[in-house]
């Protein structure tokens, strides 16, 4: 729906940039340009992401979602430069625009970007490629916005340089948005430990466990959006082994990290004390 709705406006405010010489009007269509590939590798990431596991894909597609997010931010930076570099341009030499029809395609825009935000919002997955779609189309609701201001600008006082400063304005108000969303999907795909877990405090809860007497090669990652994960070696006594089992070890373990941490996919390799010489032949890192 989101696509569909992008795509006309976008022929639109075509039509009305090159009718009207606007160039907020073009940036916000040049916008737009980028938001309908952007929503159609969302939806194609989303398509692969939800495909099951597979014998070489044993994780499934998740990372298709966070490998979409990372290419829209990229293409936002592209977009906020080349705002800039036009509308800085402009500045200095200002070009007439026709403001009455400048104002109605960018109202017909800003109804439209208020339409497909309020779809987008519909959804609470918080997921990162969604965010990333939801963010442009927020920044295009924006655009449109300044592209009203602008208008009315020069239609009321003939303030011919409010069309680049629309457009700057517009690119100041991408980017921060775009490093937020570059840094995040760069944080998944180089498996940096989920924002907000401490791992030192995971440590500390998992070997205040009776019979914990270490803890060690603990990892946390993030597999897609909302999916952390992590992995541990555990060191216990032969008497907890002996009382609880390898499996009522692992229960406690588990119910650890998802009661205190909302860790939901944790795997543990549990290991005697009586192993710990052994423990440099056996691993591979």
């Amino acid at each position: 729906m989101v696509l569909a709705v992008t795509v006309v406006v976008m022929a639109v405010e075509v039509v009305g940039a090159l009718l009207t010489g606007s160039l907020a009007l073009l940036a916000d269509a040049g916008h737009m340009a980028t938001d309908a590939a952007a929503v159609v590798l969302a939806l194609g990431a989303s398509y692969v992401a939800a495909r099951g596991a597979g014998p070489r894909s044993t994780f499934g597609l998740h990372r298709a979602e966070i490998l979409a997010a990372l290419v829209n931010a990229l293409v936002l930076l592209v977009v906020c430069g080349y705002l800039a570099w036009v509308g800085i341009s402009r500045l200095a030499d200002p070009e007439p625009v026709d403001a009455g029809p400048m104002v109605a395609f960018a109202v017909v825009g800003l109804v439209a970007n208020a339409v497909s935000l309020a779809i987008l919002n519909r959804s609470d997955t918080g997921s990162l490629n969604l965010r990333g779609a939801l963010n442009e189309v927020l920044a295009d609701l924006v655009g449109s916005v300044l592209a009203v201001l602008a208008g009315v600008a020069i239609l009321l006082w003939g303030f011919e340089r409010a069309d680049p400063l629309a457009s700057l304005a517009i690119a100041v108000l991408i980017l921060p948005r775009s490093v937020v969303l570059l840094r995040e999907s760069a944080s998944i795909l180089l498996e940096v430990a989920p924002r907000g877990l401490d791992l030192d405090d995971v440590r500390r809860h998992l070997l205040e466990m009776p019979g914990v007497v270490d803890v060690h090669d603990l990892h946390a990652w993030t597999i897609t959006s909302g999916m952390p994960s992590l992995s541990a070696h555990v060191t216990v006594t032969e008497e907890v082994l002996a009382d609880l089992g390898v499996g009522g070890v692992l229960d406690r373990l588990c119910e650890c990290t998802a009661e205190h941490f909302d860790l939901r996919h944790s795997t543990f390799q549990v290991e005697p004390v009586t192993h710990r010489e052994h423990e440099d032949l056996g691993e591979v890192h």
